[in-house]
């Protein structure tokens, strides 16, 4: 054994150990459910590594959970034959894990105990959870097929360091060793573990063994030596995915899934397929009720989990499902895949292709149930999820017309920032003469709602899509049409005709020839700035607009790519003036200062649909000029 080198936790773990040990001491049973998922997951990695290097499990091929107390020495002990770890790995994973994860967590913290113990593990920070009950805690760990002398023994008192050093460790695995807090009495106890290794990790499907009481009720008795115990299983330690659905409650399945996901909230769904045929698997995924902190990473390595014949392979989601339902979670138990598969094989692999064909028509056609007969838990999942759903359309053109129906939007009818409305339900509303469904993007639903786009779909009851979701600008450039009718973009173009009278055209084009002379003198000054200057049919209060031509970018659009960091085409919007507005109508008799005016409308039609103006001074000096002059 060599000698022990002492080191510092990082300023970030420091920061967790305190809060373990002084926030969250009404959750302190949850270190047993992360020293055993953990435990879990080093013998899962072990089984699949043992598919290419048989050797690895040598004659302890039964891996196994095994826990175990001493009442008198004040200890618990957690013991697993997996995967286990070189000095390397320990002072990565367990020394300094103060990685991005750790950041996070402190970061996401509510102050809420039972929330907050649920964060713990979603951010992979659960081992440090042992210092809430315990006062020292020793890891001793050896890979698999390391020599026996390059054993590792790591021990903390959780006080700002640890000591690491080398020893000589015959058996492959990790066993990690609590010293106990004196007020921590209550997990001395067989009944107490064992309850709190079933409501936890009662699906795991590994055996988790504890040492069998010799007489029935006398849990509080001194244990004999780890050679004389005898040991019992205390999880059913099957597989709950193998079993039939009518065996199966919803308190099980609701287990299983806080097991899997460390999310407290009863998921939204359900689905639970057994598949036979040409192919055979089955496949248990949730639906949600709540996003994850990690939603928008797309790179995010939770989700769906691969096995083969019950044996874990690995986490996967781009190849089980699809990045826009990146928040379904569960698994895919497969029976004719080769145990030694790998990511690559299954990039290519048809057999996981109609499989992930398969689940995500399985959660579209759920999700479509839900909306029809529980249309409240619809709304539920779409206030949570709705902005990834939409990069469905996007993404996946083999399911778009089950997905476009899915889509909900907020409207001018609604008045509220929700998004409620379906566009059947805004199909359904159409009079016969409007031909097309009119939409507004904004980076806002404040700006979409107040725009000066909309006032005269306002004046004559148009219902307009009110789009502020940054995704919204890909989804219609996507989603051309629902049921024959055409998406049209309220700020683009001139063609008004489903929202204007005769009587209304007869005047425009009265109005056109009064305005003539000012709207040339308009396209002079602003030649460096604006496509075109024309009078405007869509505004009935405000002075002016941009828009967009027929097939230009919108501006929302240009900032959006601006703001990524992409390269938007050089395409300027076109200026449209309302020549009832007493602003135009003072000016088109009245043309002194019409450059600066032209200006100033200009950036003031800017500054109403959120984009920033390139000279702000300039912009200032004129309205100053303009006020001055007339007051």
């Amino acid at each position: 054994m060599s000698a022990a080198k002492t080191h510092g936790f990082q300023t970030e773990v420091n920061q967790l150990l305190k809060l373990m040990i002084h926030s969250l001491y009404s959750e302190k049973e949850i270190f047993l459910r992360e020293l055993i998922s953990n435990a879990s997951d080093a013998c899962d990695k072990l089984r699949y590594e043992s598919l290419t290097n048989a050797e690895l499990l040598s004659d302890d091929d039964e891996l196994a959970v095994h826990v175990s107390f001493d009442k008198k020495k004040r200890t618990i002990v957690v013991k697993d034959n997996g995967v286990g770890m070189n000095e390397a790995e320990v002072v990565e994973n367990i020394g300094t894990i103060a990685r991005s994860g750790t950041k996070q967590f402190l970061d996401s913290l509510t102050g809420e105990k039972s929330k907050d113990a649920q964060l713990i593990g979603q951010f992979g920070v659960g081992f440090y959870s042992v210092f809430m009950v315990a006062e020292q805690v020793a890891l001793t760990t050896r890979k698999a097929g390391d020599d026996t002398s390059n054993g590792v023994i790591w021990s903390s008192d959780g006080q700002g360091e640890y000591s690491i050093e080398k020893a000589d460790i015959k058996e492959r695995g990790t066993t990690i060793t609590l010293k106990l807090k004196k007020a921590e009495d209550e997990f001395l106890n067989e009944y107490r573990l064992k309850n709190i290794i079933q409501k936890y990790s009662e699906h795991i499907s590994l055996p988790i063994y504890m040492p069998k009481a010799e007489d029935e009720g006398e849990d509080d008795k001194d244990q004999p030596k780890d050679a004389e115990l005898e040991w019992e299983t205390v999880n059913k330690g099957t597989a709950l995915w193998a079993r039939a659905k009518r065996e199966i409650k919803t308190e099980e399945y609701n287990q299983f899934y806080t097991s899997m996901t460390y999310d407290s909230d009863e998921p939204l769904s359900v689905l639970h397929n057994h598949v036979e045929g040409k192919q055979q698997y089955t496949s248990l995924f949730f639906i949600p009720s709540k996003a994850p902190f990690d939603l928008w990473d797309r790179d995010r390595k939770t989700g769906i989990k691969l096995y083969v014949r019950r044996v874990f392979i690995m986490d996967d989601t781009q190849n089980l499902m699809p990045s826009y339902l990146r928040f379904v979670r569960g698994l895919v138990d497969a029976s004719d895949l080769p145990l030694n598969v790998s990511r690559e094989i299954l990039q290519k692999n048809q057999a996981i292709q109609k499989i992930k064909s398969a689940s995500v028509k399985k959660v579209l056609n759920e999700l479509k149930k839900m909306a029809e007969k529980k249309p409240d838990d619809y709304q539920k999942f779409w206030d949570e999820f709705g902005r990834v759903m939409k990069e469905g359309v996007v993404e996946d053109f083999e399911n778009k017309e089950l997905l476009q129906n899915l889509l909900r939007f907020a409207t001018t009818n609604d008045g509220e920032e929700k998004q409620t409305v379906s566009l059947k339900d805004y199909a359904s509303r159409m009079p016969e003469s409007q031909k097309s469904i009119y939409y507004l993007t904004a980076d806002s639903h404040a700006a979409a709602k107040n725009s000066p786009h909309l006032e005269l779909f306002r004046k004559n009851n148009t219902e307009v899509l009110l789009l502020s979701d940054p995704v919204d600008e890909w989804l219609v450039a996507h989603l051309h049409e629902y049921d024959g009718k055409s998406l049209k973009s309220i700020a683009k173009g001139a063609d008004l005709d489903d929202v204007q009278d005769d009587e209304a055209k007869e005047k425009a084009k009265e109005q056109e020839k009064d305005f003539s002379d000012l709207i040339e003198k308009f396209k002079k000054a602003l030649e460096n700035k604006a496509k075109d200057v024309r009078l405007s049919q869509r505004l009935t209060d405000s002075p002016a607009c941009l828009v967009a031509d027929e097939h230009d970018l919108g501006g929302n659009m240009e900032r959006l790519l601006k703001a990524m960091g992409q390269d938007a085409p050089d395409s300027k919007p076109i200026l449209e003036i309302n020549a009832e507005h007493p602003i135009l109508v003072n000016l088109k008799d009245n043309n002194d200062k019409v450059e600066d005016w032209a200006n100033v409308l200009y950036d003031q039609a800017a500054l109403s649909e959120g984009a920033p103006l390139n000279d702000p001074s300039a912009y200032v000096k004129r309205v100053n000029s303009l006020l001055s002059e007339n007051l």
